[in-house]
């Protein structure tokens, strides 16, 4: 059994992603005229102030999360992105390439938990891997055993979706409301992303 921590990874973001909102934006307005090497952060900076938000959905970015089930339960509930998770039902991690264990995502919170609460999380968790593996043992398809795997289970998820999805998953998922694993997880991807930005699209 392991227990690791949640991160969060770029895949890609579009090239030239602010160059492109612009040419976009300024189709709009007749104005690619005015294109320099530096106006693009200006004439963002701009959309944002005007609400104009249609035009930053020309930007697409696509994000590897390593995260809980719980998490991605609550991440996949946004509708305007594309998911691809890892399968429960196709992988066996009863294999050689999982290790034939069970990897779990440790709790963002964990350390302010009572040892007692610590104790029988971990021990829970060792159960289930114990019968899950038995269950496969004796013939269980993967499928079948997974009913008893919890939200805490380890996964992988490639989101994928375009900027303006993306400020309102930071949006929802940072704020103080927002669950304390994923918004840990969120805050620390729109801190990744932000330097690939020079106007105030993830301020």
């Amino acid at each position: 059994m392991k227990l690791i921590e949640q991160s969060s990874s770029i895949i890609v973001i579009t090239p030239n992603i602010e160059q492109i909102i612009e040419q976009a934006g300024r189709t709009c307005y007749k104005s690619e005229s005015n294109i320099t090497k530096e106006s693009s952060i200006q004439f963002i900076n701009n959309i944002l102030k005007s609400n104009h938000l249609s035009v930053i959905e020309h930007g697409y970015i696509t994000i590897k999360f390593i995260t809980s089930r719980g998490v991605t339960h609550e991440l996949v509930r946004h509708r305007l992105a594309s998911f691809s998770q890892e399968s429960t039902r196709y992988c066996n991690y009863s294999k050689d390439k999982f290790n034939n264990e069970l990897t779990f995502i440790k709790p963002t919170d964990f350390e302010l938990w009572s040892k007692e609460a610590q104790s029988s999380f971990i021990y829970s968790l060792t159960v289930i891997e114990q019968q899950y593996l038995h269950m496969i043992k004796f013939g269980c398809k993967p499928d079948q055993a997974r009913s008893i795997l919890p939200n805490s289970l380890k996964t992988e998820i490639i989101c994928t979706a375009n900027l303006r999805e993306w400020i309102h998953i930071f949006k929802e998922r940072c704020s103080p409301a927002a669950h304390i694993d994923i918004r840990t997880l969120m805050n620390s991807t729109k801190e990744l992303i932000k330097p690939y930005f020079n106007s105030e699209l993830f301020k």
